[in-house]
């Protein structure tokens, strides 16, 4: 077992990375919260995999636990599915003393830790991602949150988990759209800190779950979080760097949310991410070639890096109320080349013309 341990502020917690983890995950939770009951959030399609033979493995080691279920994908993460679940919590009595614990994807993590952190003021939280994307970025760090009609993740806290159990083994039951999208975050956080990661990604593409080094890549990019985030908690500074390919890649999805076109966070980040280097090549703040390079790895790993077929003026409409935007300038995270990153304050009013 690989054992991280995660330093944010006043926190501190561990992540624990094997290969069959989540059989023992209830056990661990028992004699981490000997008292507590567990309120485990997750969605239909991961609850049908492993939502009631967790809850009924929770119970034999006799940690008392329901199970709350929300439709599966983005639209979960909505003001109306928040509200229901804090008043399903409420319904069933549960106190400052107990847990939640969200067993899913992204979008399961960001709503159940927004719960946890407003519920009573505050309750516990754990995290149990079950996709590529969860377990190398969003079930760490503390991100929690939900969307608004206006945009991605406006509303949410800062809330540490108090643990989070990363059980690779649970991939393989991903679909290969969903995969895709995990490696897109993988993608970035080799181009923001290891050169060498993006090198292996170069000569072989996606590896696949169940293998050896796709284990290491997501120890790998885990332990670049946690360094991150320990210098940095509150996105004020060098956490802004997890942002690379965000700011683009939240305008498209914000544009293809409003004109019901098919569309995913890792697919328009990953456009994203190209798009922003092609622009900062042309000011000369990257490296030439680096865009090439980098759509190359998109391409062998499944994913989308042109920005052509999407209109300019709609994609700047989605940019400009995205939560990076500060003051009167925006703050661009920038890759010069492979495992090189920076931020780049650029003035509103010429931010367009850069992109």
């Amino acid at each position: 077992m690989n054992m991280l341990t995660m330093r944010a502020g006043s926190a501190e917690y561990s992540v624990y990375v094997e290969r069959g983890l989540l059989k023992s995950v209830p056990g661990r939770l028992k004699e981490m919260f000997p008292e507590s009951r567990l309120a485990v959030i997750t969605d239909d399609n991961v609850g049908s995999l492993y939502g009631q033979s967790f809850a009924a493995a929770c119970e034999t080691a006799g940690l008392r636990c329901d199970l709350f279920s929300v439709a599966p994908g983005e639209g979960s993460k909505s003001a109306g599915t928040f509200a229901r679940l804090l008043s399903e919590l409420a319904q069933h009595g549960y106190n400052r003393a107990d847990v939640v614990a969200a067993l899913g994807g992204g979008v399961v993590g960001d709503l159940a830790g927004f719960v946890a952190a407003v519920y009573l003021r505050g309750v516990k939280a754990v995290q149990i991602p079950t996709t590529l994307l969860a377990q190398i970025d969003s079930s760490v760090g503390g991100k929690t949150g939900i969307n608004l009609p206006e945009g991605k993740n406006l509303a949410g806290a800062f809330h540490q988990p108090s643990a989070v159990f990363v059980d690779p083994s649970l991939l393989g039951t991903l679909s290969e759209a969903d995969f895709a999208d995990g490696m897109a975050e993988l993608v970035k956080y080799a181009l923001i800190r290891d050169a060498e990661m993006f090198e292996q990604l170069e000569r072989f593409g996606a590896a696949p779950a169940g293998s050896d080094m796709l284990d290491s890549w997501i120890v790998r990019c885990l332990s670049i979080k946690r360094d991150i985030v320990a210098a940095d908690e509150k996105d004020t500074g060098e956490r802004m760097l997890l942002n690379f390919g965000h700011t683009i890649g939240h305008g498209i999805e914000r544009l293809c949310a409003a004109k019901n076109l098919p569309m995913t966070h890792g697919r328009a980040v990953a456009i994203g991410m190209t798009a922003i280097t092609s622009a900062a090549e042309r000011m000369g703040l990257a490296k030439a070639g680096t865009a090439e390079r980098i759509a190359c790895v998109l391409h062998k790993t499944g994913l989308p890096y042109d920005i052509s077929a999407y209109d300019k003026d709609e994609i700047w409409k989605g940019i400009v109320v995205d939560k990076k935007t500060l003051a009167d300038k925006l703050t661009l995270v920038i890759v010069s080349e492979p495992g090189r990153a920076m931020l780049h304050r650029v003035a509103a009013a010429d931010a367009r013309n850069f992109l």
